[in-house]
């Protein structure tokens, strides 16, 4: 090895290592701004999502206009690391992030106009991987809409890789070079304006993961793509591991699902040996998000396990099955020959699929949650205060609340500054802790860090206050079975089934005093 190619090789590292920081304190410093911005944009935020369909909508309308899933999907991290969404929430976000990074293969597809043949192939190549995943989207978004199917695997696969801490809040986060030295608070502080420091954020996020892109991609790749089409293709299997690979190492599919592009179009490669190479650059794009999530909290991880999960499905529904695998790739053919026969058929697709369609989606649902602000007196020892929630119920009858102000500690059910709650059926639902509507009496055993606890329906209330539940309202008791285990011996819920509001919360210690209670004492309808 020459000098000059030892000194390249170090200069490239160089590059590399610096831009790997810029990004990680990109992300860091973005859940600082939103933490920032204040009440009002935090209230926009988690309204414009609380819609499932318009968090799709705004996941594919960003990653179009930017053309880089790696950084909306990154965005995304942050947002849920800042607390502003929850994960159920990101969940459609994701699965439009992964339609919106097709554009850009598209649109180089579109390059090959002036010539027939080749823009026939060139637009199947392009749009096989939009048919991929909008077929994925809408298999796996109604199992997400009504069950909440990839939000709850993630968060059950984080669980197990990732031990939770009840005693810290699921926003606690922070790639620990900036907790050790606190630069992106320093920052941000200077900046001293949430919207700038957002801006800077997303111009250093996006920037470093171009410049991770192009080094990456040439040192890969670079001069090799004919040796690297007769190598890849020969195999399915073979193909969808290159396609794993290299866009990992890429961080970016709309890069190599570009790529493909000009071999399918020329001939070089058949639609039908690139396609696994396309389905594995869809589960190689995630590598991204576990590069964000350097970040101790449980439900981050979750971010990056739930786009692992979205693009692995979609693989194992298509990859496998030769029969599954043809639809996209005859959608593609089909869209192609009718995009050569009226060349404005392309442009109408993108302008609509892309843009128009979520403009006017998310425009006309944009109203389709209701707002309440429910307010919390909490009394905890000697003092007292106000505990302000802001709760949102969704078109699927989930509710979402988020707390402001100063935050108390009512079991490991409010550990987050985020919490869901929701009814499905006989199940209750407060984060990842559900509790049975039964009659009173009815017990059933659950843990978490503190140890081992019984939860029991002790009785029903016949009536609670006329203004927020006239009756129906549940009391559940939580008993640990190793008192030494806890810092107290029960908690104990006042939960309104038909309002799915929770009322009251008390937590007891071993001598039978009343620790902490919070009483929700007012709701502001808006």
């Amino acid at each position: 090895m020459s000098p000059n190619q030892r000194k390249n090789i170090v200069k490239q590292a160089m590059v590399i290592i610096g831009a790997m920081l810029i990004f990680l304190f990109s992300i860091d410093m973005m859940g600082e701004s939103f933490s920032h911005l204040g009440r009002g944009v935090a209230e926009s935020i988690l309204f414009a999502t609380s819609n499932p369909f318009i968090g799709l909508f705004i996941g594919l309308l960003i990653t179009a206009i930017i053309q880089s899933s790696s950084t909306s999907t990154s965005m995304i991290v942050a947002l849920v690391a800042s607390g502003a969404i929850t994960i159920a929430e990101a969940v459609p976000m994701i699965m439009g992030a992964n339609i919106g990074t097709t554009l850009t293969s598209t649109i180089v597809s579109l390059g090959f106009i002036t010539k027939k043949t080749e823009f026939r192939r060139a637009i199947a190549a392009g749009t096989v991987h939009d048919f991929f995943n909008i077929l994925t989207t809408l298999i796996l978004f109604p199992l997400e809409y009504y069950y909440g199917f990839i939000s709850s695997l993630s968060q059950y696969i984080a669980n197990m890789l990732v031990e939770t801490n009840s005693d810290s809040s699921l926003n606690e986060y922070g790639f620990k070079l900036f907790h050790a030295f606190p630069i992106t608070p320093y920052v941000v502080e200077k900046i001293n304006n949430g919207f700038i420091s957002l801006a800077l954020a997303f111009i250093l996020l996006f920037g470093s993961i171009k410049i991770l892109s192009k080094v990456i991609y040439k040192m890969i790749i670079g001069e090799s793509q004919d040796k690297l089409r007769n190598f890849v293709f020969n195999r399915s299997l073979k193909s969808f591991a290159w396609g794993v690979g290299l866009t990992a190492a890429v961080q970016s599919s709309s890069v190599t699902t570009s790529l493909m592009v000009p071999f399918v179009a020329t001939g070089r490669v058949s639609l039908k040996k690139v396609t696994p190479f396309i389905f594995g650059a869809n589960v190689g794009t995630t590598i991204t998000a576990f590069i964000a999530v350097l970040f101790k909290s449980n439900a981050v991880i979750s971010i990056a396990i739930t786009h692992l999960l979205f693009n692995l499905i979609g693989v194992i529904i298509f990859l496998p099955f030769p029969f599954m695998r043809r639809i996209p790739i005859r959608l593609a053919v089909m869209f192609g020959k009718q995009t050569m026969k009226y060349r404005i058929t392309g442009f109408i697709y993108i302008i609509l699929t892309f843009f128009l369609i979520p403009f006017t989606l998310i425009y006309f649902n944009k109203n389709a949650s209701q707002v309440n602000e429910l307010t919390y007196l909490v009394k905890e020892k000697d003092k007292s205060y106000e505990r302000k929630v802001i709760r949102k119920t969704l078109p699927n009858n989930r509710n979402m609340i988020m707390p402001s102000g100063v935050e108390a500690d009512p079991g490991d059910i409010q550990q987050s500054s985020v919490l869901n709650i929701y009814r499905n059926k006989k199940l209750f639902f407060i984060n990842n802790r559900f509790f049975l509507i039964n009659k009173p009496g009815f017990c059933w055993d659950d843990e978490n860090k503190k140890g081992k606890f019984q939860t029991c329906i002790t009785q029903i209330l016949p009536n609670w206050d006329a203004d927020f539940a006239n009756d129906s309202v549940y009391v559940y008791t939580r008993t640990f079975y190793d008192r030494k285990a806890s810092d107290s011996s029960l908690y104990r819920y006042y939960i309104s089934i038909p309002e799915q509001l929770l009322l009251k919360t008390e937590k007891v210690n071993n001598k039978g005093q009343v620790t902490l209670s919070e009483k929700l004492i007012r709701i502001n309808k808006n």
